[in-house]
């Protein structure tokens, strides 16, 4: 079935007559409800958005890119490969959760964990060389302990449900 939603518009040019637009767009049902004002995308690829772990993950990258954002130029390098460790953990995430079979999706929890190990290993450096204060070091390491320690349970529970019938591999549902 498909639903349409027309948009009217109307613009005004410095003195000229307002000219009034209409845009008919069409959506097919494929998962996405149209309410007024907002589309809403319903998409079973996007479920790693409800993990925890996964936003906890991506506040750890914004935590990362506002401590880091005032480094001299000459470390630039070393903070965009500490920035892309610590966006990796996310990234992996979803990129796993987005396959289809348990296996590959562990394979890249696994990638997120370490780059996890290589984000940590980046900002205590930078704290034992005195480039971030011990007050930003504490915000990242609480974070980043959290954001660890959930995606090791993660990755337990998943190898327990390994073994198990009640992982789905298909997008059809029967």
């Amino acid at each position: 079935m498909n639903s349409e939603k027309k948009q009217t518009e109307e613009r005004t040019s410095g003195g000229r007559p307002s000219v009034v637009c209409r845009q008919v767009v069409t959506y097919r049902n494929v998962g996405m409800m149209v309410k007024p004002g907002k589309l809403e995308r319903k998409n079973i690829n996007r479920g790693f958005k409800k993990l925890r772990v996964w936003n906890d993950a991506v506040e750890l990258y914004v935590l990362a890119v506002k401590i880091f954002s005032g480094f001299p130029f000459e470390l630039k390098k070393t903070v965009s490969n500490s920035l892309d460790a610590v966006h990796s953990i996310s990234r992996n995430m979803a990129e796993g959760y987005c396959r289809r079979s348990i296996r590959e999706y562990l394979n890249y929890l696994n990638i997120a964990l370490g780059s996890c190990g290589e984000f940590h290993s980046s900002y205590v450096s930078f704290r034992r060389a005195e480039q971030i204060s011990e007050e930003d070091y504490e915000q990242l390491d609480e974070l980043h302990y959290r954001v660890e320690n959930e995606l090791i349970q993660l990755i337990k529970t998943l190898q327990k449900k390994r073994g198990g019938d009640d992982w789905q591999d298909t997008f059809v549902q029967e």
